[in-house]
């Protein structure tokens, strides 16, 4: 998606520089804001395919602002976090937010999230339509139609969450690691903290409304299994 829209959210004129050097580069669509409010206007205005969200923002803060985001738009959001606030990590994932990273941070990994992003946003804009629906005893699922049935009741998953149930429904009763999950499901390789799958795990079995159906292997990671 070379033409694909980039909107930077954080008041670091610092960061701007970097970022937007390096987003340039790439030849991305750009747009910037370095206040809550008028990142929350950008988002409305400029339809970015991304955001990458500071927690701390003068006006309203990053958490604020992906509360009232996601009341309209499932846009793909990159948190940044300070590296101490390990709430704000917690916090920003439960409220909506699709990955994270911790400030300070290196530009090209934040460059290699937005292409794995990209390439995911891709692959979800442009489904298999000759992917079959998988069927258990339970729950049954439509890559194509992104839809999951639960004793057929529809149940809503963000995109991430979707794509999650869908990599363990298609390594049904297999042990999955958290690097693995990432890797599947992120699409990069990922060398900093996990806590980003168990938390959007956390809201997958809710939804399912059944923690048997996703184990936890402890000291190896999960599987997924309905019989």
């Amino acid at each position: 998606m070379p033409s694909a829209k980039i909107l930077l959210i954080d008041d670091e004129p610092s960061i701007h520089a970097v970022v937007t050097a390096y987003l340039l580069a790439e030849g991305y669509e750009f747009l910037s804001a370095m206040d809550g409010p008028g990142g929350l206007n950008a988002a409305r205005t400029f339809k970015p395919d991304i955001i990458v969200l500071d927690v701390m923002l003068p006006g309203m803060d990053g958490i604020e602002l992906l509360v009232n985001l996601r009341r309209e738009s499932n846009v793909y959001v990159i948190m940044l976090t300070a590296r101490a606030e390990e709430t704000d990590k917690i916090v920003g994932l439960s409220v909506g937010a699709d990955d994270y990273l911790t400030k300070p941070f290196s530009p090209r990994e934040l460059i290699a999230r937005i292409k794995a992003a990209l390439r995911r946003i891709q692959s979800v804009n442009n489904p298999n339509d000759t992917a079959s629906v998988l069927n258990f005893p339970h729950i049954r699922i439509d890559p194509s139609a992104r839809r999951v049935w639960v004793n057929d009741s529809l149940i809503d998953l963000t995109s991430v969450e979707f794509d999650l149930l869908l990599v363990f429904a298609q390594h049904h009763g297999m042990v999955l690691s958290r690097e693995q999950l990432l890797e599947k499901t992120w699409g990069y390789d990922y060398f900093g903290d996990t806590r980003v799958v168990d938390v959007h795990l956390g809201h997958v079995r809710q939804k399912l409304g059944d923690d048997r159906f996703i184990e936890t292997i402890r000291g190896v990671g999960y599987r997924f299994e309905d019989k």
